[in-house]
């Protein structure tokens, strides 16, 4: 599914229009340890996490996912926000829980494997 695909059926607010959503997702993965997304995410995966500093882009970037998605309407640091645009790494918002937004992604066939 494309990244573009999931924004428009989750209404999803996109931080930094300039980056490329023209990318494949081909899963998604819950954390808010950088730890555990180095371990367990993979390339193409999208990230679901409420933490919004900097390093979250360095660890996107570093797997290859195809975006992070911040969710109960938190919104990136500006600096976070900057470096996602040097490195090409699409910032989403949502303003739902983490439980809600993961079972919508699940119903539209994302999945962690």
């Amino acid at each position: 599914m494309e990244l573009q695909e999931v924004i428009n059926s989750l209404s999803l607010k996109v931080e930094n229009p300039s980056v490329n959503l023209k990318r494949e997702v081909t899963g998604a993965y819950v954390s808010d340890m950088l730890s555990d997304v180095m371990g367990n995410a993979h390339e193409g995966f999208l990230w679901i996490t409420l933490q919004i500093h900097l390093n979250i882009v360095a660890v996107a970037s570093l797997k290859g996912l195809s975006g992070i998605l911040l969710v109960n309407n938190r919104v990136p640091a500006e600096e976070t926000l900057k470096k996602a645009i040097e490195e090409n790494v699409p910032i989403l918002t949502s303003s739902l829980p983490t439980f809600e937004l993961v079972g919508r992604l699940y119903s539209l066939g994302l999945r962690c494997r």
